[in-house]
């Protein structure tokens, strides 16, 4: 046990080690269905490529970069990274995501378009020279950048008991150096076990495929090759060239030396597995003396054809564990010659990796194959997380992950080669870009990792990713967040409480009694009725009322204890009603029922952007089954779910339910005839388990400006008006509509994700409104 390790241990710091910031960035080129590079440019719906800071490009149009924010765990990193990954790939129009490193099927040099910045040409010229000195073709491997720091409150902790004599920020520099160095040493093994880029199609650069021999009709290869991006023709300098690691100072001094002689253009074009990191990414060498390292980036991971979003979250956590190990492990000697050595190293592994006759040149053991060397380097990982009192089980099955692939003969490159040998190099990859897209679409609402979110709120959440508009997430209990992007910050409740709608017009539209005079005032039609502040007053009326009410809290939303009576009903259910009524609130409405069919506008300023016809909870017979397990089968659907995080809310079988079932003579037991549809509520909201049809395009003008202009009567921005319309086709409103309630806080899923219709992107819509979106 080391000096480090014996601090970690006594002063149980074990898990501590462990917590960190993770970022991941990841580049893929756009194709067409053939599997040629997409020669389109950056699409426009994901806005400005400077601005969004989740989806840019990187050195071609064709070449999308995705970018997670900085997370406190690899789970939240990955997690975010399939959001972006979704967005982008569903988003796209006729076209996919490779899902490999090495390019598809290539046109000429001059064809491939370089990125375009109009509002940066040094941008611009940037990859011009880069064009000019590697050729357009090499620029488009692609690969994952893994990007780490440890947890600063640990480090202060750890420098403290160390008692070194130097400064933080200096203690804080050589642990990031020491892990860099023994990445040089040691990350041969991340190619190994990650490499997935054995083959290259033809259409590559000449000069690479006159060295390599032909695979497949269109593919060629080395021999045992592991990761052609990686490799000797792979994303690397033209000449390999020395920078020092032993300190900050040294090794922003070798970096300035390449750039005045030219050898480089500035930092970033040095391609090396590792790179030393600051906050300030334009003056990075400046920055790097002044603050000194922030984090590192890992940079010789391929993209995974096999795993969705092109990296595993296994083998995420796995890097976490080998950079603890890292860290760990005992500083070595690290001169010039051990820099070269540790380089070719990993280029020969990426070339020959594969081959049972290959042999590591760097290690203690010379003669040990990276397929036993790998397998002691796991084991080493194991003991010193257990001397440190880190390893937990979790660890053991991230290890044991990588072992099996080791030891079933299972290496990505491995299997990559068998697809490519059987299906072809295009038609493998295409089809895994196909499958993977078919199984986001299963479930486009779902924000991975914000899933205890309402719905609502993470479908803003996604527009807000789309469109390159920070977010933090304040209270998640509350679905509070805020928005930020160039500068305008929007706190935002719910989706749809913002900013645009002061308190007050909440307020009234909270209290509908108050609502109703609102919009009396402004000619607009409500049904008539009467409020009751206590139950035995609205008792004492059961006699004023016949067929057709409708009894309902004043200040609830969500059709919570709403009780319609279409036809004639007895004293019982009438007070029943009543008390589930005030169980919600404790004053209530009764109103004239008012015919037709009801329907959610949804109103933004002056436009109506969308309408739907919510149908009750409802079950449709097969001569078999009562209506419960009719109930339990249609609760069943993905779409349905509980608290508003599906499009679609599981039906409840409670006393509402039961109460209406009863109107019509049935109960829960009854068995439909086949096709027969027995509705369990009259009420149609969504929440209480009922169906959205999209009719946006199908309700005349007329109503929407009336819509409109009750929404403009409360001093809505942002309002849900429900109206009742009796024949949709009659453009005379008058006597065939009335106005039944306006929702402050509307959700914006049912019309984003409707049981039938379209997409009507309200997220988006609230972002425009908010004035994130240009028009």
């Amino acid at each position: 046990m080391n000096t480090i390790e014996k601090i970690i241990k006594e002063n149980s710091l074990g898990l501590d080690i462990k917590k960190g910031r993770f970022g991941i960035e990841k580049e893929s080129l756009r194709v067409n269905e053939n599997g040629e590079l997409a020669l389109t440019n950056h699409p426009k719906f994901f806005g400005d490529k400077i601005k969004n800071p989740y989806i840019t490009v990187d050195f071609s149009e064709s070449q999308i970069e995705m970018i997670t924010p900085t997370e406190s765990s690899v789970e939240k990193a990955y997690d975010f990274l399939r959001n972006i990954h979704e967005i982008v790939a569903t988003n796209l129009k006729d076209e996919y995501l490779w899902s490999q490193s090495v390019p598809p099927i290539l046109p000429s040099e001059e064809l491939i378009p370089l990125g375009k910045f109009p509002q940066n040409k040094e941008l611009e010229k940037y990859r011009e020279k880069l064009a000019l000195k590697y050729g357009r073709k090499k620029q488009l491997l692609s690969g994952i950048h893994f990007n780490f720091s440890f947890d600063d409150e640990f480090l202060k902790e750890l420098y403290e008991l160390s008692k070194e004599k130097t400064s933080f920020k200096e203690f804080k520099n050589n642990i990031y150096l020491k892990i860099s160095r023994n990445y040089f040493k040691y990350g041969w093994m991340i190619i190994y076990l990650l490499g997935a880029s054995p083959v290259i199609h033809e259409t590559y650069l000449q000069k690479c495929i006159d060295k390599m021999k032909k695979f497949t009709e269109d593919t060629y290869y080395f021999e045992d090759l592991v990761s052609f991006r990686n490799g000797s023709c792979g994303y690397r300098n033209e000449k390999d060239f020395f920078v020092n690691y032993e300190s900050v100072d040294k090794y922003v001094e070798s970096l300035e030396r390449l750039i005045e002689k030219e050898s480089i253009s500035s930092a970033k074009e040095y391609y090396s597995p590792i790179r030393l990191k600051t906050k300030n990414p334009k003056e990075i060498l400046l920055e790097l003396k002044n603050s000194g390292i922030e984090y590192l980036e890992f940079r010789s991971i391929d993209l995974n054809p096999f795993s969705e979003i092109g990296i595993e979250k296994a083998d995420l956590e796995f890097l976490h564990l080998f950079i603890l190990f890292l860290f760990l492990k005992d500083d070595e000697p690290f001169e010039e010659k051990d820099y070269f050595r540790y380089l070719k190293n990993q280029e020969i592994l990426a070339n020959k990796g594969n081959s049972d006759e290959f042999r590591l040149i760097c290690c203690e053991d010379k003669n040990v194959s990276p397929k036993e060397y790998s397998i002691v380097i796991l084991e080493e990982i194991e003991r010193h997380l257990k001397a440190i009192g880190a390893f937990t089980n979790k660890d053991e099955k991230v290890l044991q992950y990588q072992k099996n692939k080791i030891l079933s003969n299972r290496l990505y490159s491995d299997l990559v080669l068998k697809e490519v040998k059987q299906k072809g190099f295009v038609k493998f990859h295409i089809d895994k870009a196909k499958e993977f897209l078919n199984e986001m679409k299963k479930t486009p609402y779902t924000l991975k990792g914000f899933e205890d979110l309402e719905l609502s709120t993470q479908i803003l959440l996604k527009a807000a990713i789309k469109n390159g508009v920070k977010f933090e997430i304040l209270d998640r209990d509350e679905n509070f967040i805020v928005l930020e992007k160039d500068k305008k910050v929007e706190y935002v409740k719910q989706a749809t409480k913002t900013s645009l709608d002061s308190y007050v017009t909440m307020l009234i539209m909270e209290n509908k009694v108050v609502t109703k005079k609102v919009l009396e005032k402004e000619n607009i039609i409500v049904p008539q009725g009467k409020d009751y502040f206590n139950i035995e007053e609205a008792k004492s009326d059961y006699r004023k009322y016949g067929a057709g009410i409708v009894i309902k809290p004043k200040s609830t939303n969500f059709g919570l204890g709403i009780t319609i009576f279409k036809e004639e009903f007895s004293k019982e259910d009438y007070e029943k009603a009543l008390e589930i009524a005030f169980k919600e609130d404790n004053s209530i409405l009764i109103e004239r029922f008012i015919k037709g069919k009801e329907y959610r506008i949804f109103v933004i300023g002056d436009e109506v952007v969308g309408i739907l016809h919510r149908v009750p909870a409802n079950v449709k017979g097969d001569g078999e089954r009562s209506i419960k397990e009719l109930v339990e089968e249609k609760n069943l659907d993905p779409l349905r779910g509980v608290g508003y995080k599906t499009p679609l809310e599981k039906i409840r079988l409670e006393d509402p339910e039961k109460l209406f079932l009863k109107g019509q003579g049935l109960t829960i037991e009854y068995i439909p005839k086949k096709d027969e549809v027995v509705y369990l509520r009259e009420n149609s909201n969504i929440s209480t388990g009922g169906d959205s049809l999209d009719y946006t395009d199908d309700i005349l003008d007329a109503y929407k400006k009336i819509a409109i202009k009750a929404s403009k009567a409360v001093g809505a921005k942002i309002c849900g008006v429900d109206m009742m319309i009796e024949d949709i086709k009659n453009p005379n409103p008058i006597d065939n509509y009335a106005i039944i309630e306006l929702n402050f806080n509307p959700a914006i899923h049912i019309h984003c994700y409707p049981y039938k219709g379209k997409n009507r992107n309200l997220g988006e819509k609230i972002l425009k409104a908010l004035g994130y979106i240009e028009e």
